[in-house]
């Protein structure tokens, strides 16, 4: 039964995770996570601060650190960073506590939908020398067989309101037990 399972939230920046698992927690009465927030919680530093200091691969093991952390505690509605899945014993570890849906959306509206969040953008910094298109383009081709192995269902999010998209990962959460 998934009542004693986390639900999992995978997908790239700007797919609605974090609004999504807030509305999932509401309707299940659980906590929400935001694995990103969790990660600046232990860390005592924002991301932008753990990649300056210490690279994309420093940040990848707070934040395999801080999943450690939240799979362990009481079941709840967590919002994965965009590359959580990247590293293989996250992705097993995802998938021996819970389950992971993965919202998907092509590289034009995740470009879209990061502009306008403003937080996004000062939070985040850029992973490639790349355009912010071509960046997103080439992160979702990389990510996307991660997406796909790390997740028991894909939603596309390219439309649709936040309470339709939660709605639908509720209708097959609640179909899976």
């Amino acid at each position: 039964m998934n009542e004693d399972r986390h639900l999992y939230l995978t997908g790239y920046r700007g797919t609605g995770k974090s609004t999504i698992g807030r509305l999932l927690a509401k309707e299940l009465d659980r906590q929400c996570v935001d694995l990103d927030d969790r990660v600046e919680e232990i860390s005592q530093k924002t991301i932008r601060q753990i990649f300056e200091e210490g690279g994309e691969e420093s940040f990848r093991r707070w934040e395999s650190e801080a999943l450690r952390l939240v799979s362990d505690g009481e079941p709840c509605v967590i919002a994965l960073g965009g590359g959580a899945i990247l590293r293989e014993e996250n992705r097993r570890l995802i998938s021996e506590t819970g389950l992971c849906f993965w919202l998907d959306a092509d590289a034009e509206t995740l470009l879209q939908r990061i502009h306008g969040d403003v937080s996004s953008a000062t939070r985040r910094p850029a992973l490639t020398e790349l355009s912010e298109l071509e960046e997103i383009r080439r992160m979702l081709e990389t990510r996307q067989p991660l997406y796909q192995q790390a997740s028991d269902g894909r939603l596309d999010v390219s439309s649709g309101r936040p309470e339709e998209i939660a709605a639908e990962v509720l209708r097959r959460w609640l179909g899976s037990q």
